[in-house]
């Protein structure tokens, strides 16, 4: 037995989740033949605020597989940092 109640509270919780998966982005970073590890890495830990293992896997994940998504989120939060990483000399998009 449903209520006019209940329907609406399951109506507002999808209502939410579409919403919520349509702002999420990731921050793209994509391999080069110029930078380092070290200077990937250190750069993750600076501006994406990764701690050093992480930033570790991702680096060699952008290595081996040519591209890795180091952040998901809002388009507003991961323009800085994709201006940061880019502004280090790596390649990255908000994809």
């Amino acid at each position: 037995m449903s209520t006019d109640f209940d329907i609406a509270i399951e109506e507002e919780v999808k209502t939410g989740e579409d919403i919520g998966s349509e702002s999420l982005r990731d921050l793209m970073v994509y391999n080069d033949d110029f930078n380092t590890f070290d200077h990937v890495i250190n750069t993750l830990v600076k501006v994406c605020k990764h701690d050093i293992h992480q930033a570790e896997q991702c680096t060699f994940l952008i290595h081996y597989k040519g591209k890795c998504s180091v952040k998901k989120g809002a388009y507003e939060e991961l323009k800085p940092m994709r201006e940061g990483i880019t502004d280090a000399g790596i390649k990255a998009s908000i994809v």
